[in-house]
């Protein structure tokens, strides 16, 4: 589907580079299986680099010292320069990750303008100082500051490359930091890309480098390495554990954002033909592959046969093709041995017992140039047993569990018995029941009658095993500023220090 192999290099010290070794990795269009990208594989030598062209911008340069409305500026034209590159940007996108180009243009590359606006934002208008009233200690002054904390990193997923990058990059620079991020080796292009614009906004040298390579040798630098102040990483829970392991060597601050499987609660009083939507919505965008999907579906047993019919009867509307092609729901999934992984879920929901009542197979035919194996059914199991595996681990796939309940209280121990709590839903005409079920879910973000709204001024992180901290809002600011308090006493003289009050009179 490419007409031509593109080229990547590294982003280090605010110039393209080759690797030190000048070695090269392929990236595979995952909807045609055929090579489309060559990016160059940076190594541990390569995220040292990165890493010192960081803390000597930081230590050294401009960047940390400029006004917060300075800052905004150069992020303002980083989001202009998004949009002016769209086109480009969306396609890379496709080509890299299988997601389809409705999604890259509505909202991968919106999304990325607009975090990059909201921290802009934040830097021209949150204060960095905050008078403390009152003492204990009169007539003191005191106040906190709020301070970048230097050299940050982020690693970034697969499944939404461009906009993680901004979610790393963004409240990073915006709080006056230094950053290296790493994106995922299956999807490096797209963060490539968005270096390129920072290039042309003409930030100084060494501010933003972005590192593609391994995450065993790049990342586990990036979360590792002593003069990092700060790592924030995306991803899996099982490797979220080992950058938490890494960190705790320098005791880094750490953000994370990890696993989930969210519950899509639909109460007894819902609108059935919204919710059906909404549930859809909240399974299969991208095939699945969204940390907050909503995969466990928990559905009132007075409608729950209603509804199993309504949501068997639309997935089976949803259309599967060529991804670049604006009309297609659901392109490939990002490789091969991603269908491997939905392939061997479905196998095991079968094997306990669970009923498959639609997909559980790849499509039968497709258009000519498309990659079969790739690509997967939406699937749908009914009657599923919430402690089985199927509604307990991450399949990050088109799967969806559909679970009956009979009581509010039953389907909130349900949502709550899992590991993960990063988001979910509930569906109901009685907003106010809504909210009492909402507020008993142990997760970190609840949509009442709506489902994947992600706002970058509104915060979004998980509870449990889904993560540390907060990214976006005003919260998502802060994780980038450490807070210093400062305590001035105006006095000259010994009066009115207590040093001298609790001191021997003979010092």
């Amino acid at each position: 589907m490419a007409d031509k192999i593109t080229e990547a290099q590294l982003f280090i010290n605010g110039e393209f580079t080759d690797a030190v070794s000048g070695e090269t990795f392929s990236s595979t269009d995952p909807a045609t299986g055929q090579e489309w990208a060559r990016v160059a594989k940076g190594d541990r030598e390569d995220a040292i680099r990165a890493i010192k062209a960081a803390r000597t911008a930081f230590d050294e340069g401009p960047w940390p010292k400029m006004s917060g409305k300075e800052r905004a500026e150069k992020l303002n034209q980083i989001a202009e320069g998004i949009g002016k590159a769209q086109q480009q940007i969306a396609d890379d996108e496709v080509h890299d990750g299988g997601g389809t180009m409705r999604k890259a243009m509505l909202a991968d590359v919106p999304g990325a303008q607009a975090t990059f606006q909201w921290f802009a934002q934040c830097a021209e208008t949150l204060p960095d100082i905050t008078n403390l009233e009152g003492s204990l200690f009169p007539p003191s002054e005191n106040y906190v500051r709020r301070e970048p904390y230097g050299v940050t990193t982020g690693v970034i997923p697969w499944n939404f490359p461009l906009l993680m990058a901004g979610w790393k990059i963004a409240p990073s620079i915006a709080a006056g930091n230094c950053c290296v991020i790493k994106p995922a080796s299956f999807t490096s292009v797209t963060a490539l890309d968005l270096a390129r614009v920072i290039q042309e906004a003409d930030l100084p040298p060494g501010v933003v480098n972005v590192v593609a390579g391994p995450g065993g040798s790049v990342g586990e630098e990036l979360a590792s390495n002593p003069m990092v102040d700060k790592t924030a990483f995306t991803g899996s829970t099982e490797v979220g554990r080992r950058i938490m392991q890494l960190a705790s060597g320098t005791v880094k601050a750490v953000t994370l954002e990890l696993g989930g499987k969210s519950a899509n609660i639909v109460l007894d009083d819902a609108d059935l033909d919204i919710a059906a939507a909404g549930v859809l919505w909240g399974t299969f965008l991208h095939n699945g592959q969204v940390c907050e999907s909503g995969t466990r579906a928990l559905v009132h047993r007075a409608v729950y046969d209603e509804f199993l019919s309504m949501l068997v009867d639309r997935a089976g509307k949803i259309s599967i093709g060529n991804p670049l092609d604006f009309g297609t729901d659901l392109g490939p999934l990002v490789s091969r041995q991603q269908v491997e992984t939905v392939e061997r879920y479905v196998a095991i929901g079968k094997d306990e017992g669970a009923t498959l009542v639609i997909g559980g197979s790849k499509p039968e035919t497709l258009a000519d140039g498309l990659d079969r194996e790739a690509f997967y059914n939406p699937t749908i199991f009914a009657g599923v047993d919430n402690t089985s595996r199927l509604a307990q681990e991450e399949i990050f796939g088109p799967v969806l569990s559909v679970i009956p309940f009979d009581n509010d209280d039953q389907a909130v121990a349900i949502a709550n018995d899992s590991i993960y709590g990063l988001g979910g839903g509930v569906w109901s005409a009685d907003v106010d029941r809504a909210k009492t079920i909402a507020h008993g879910m142990r997760t970190g973000t609840v949509w009442i009658n709506d489902y994947h709204l992600i706002d970058s001024k509104r915060p979004f992180g998980g509870y449990k095993q889904s993560g540390i901290g907060r990214e976006l809002g005003t919260f998502g600011y802060d994780a980038y500023r450490q807070v210093k308090h400062v305590h001035v006493n105006p006095q000259a003289g010994r009066d009115g220090h207590v040093h001298y009050q609790m001191l021997s009179a003979n010092i």
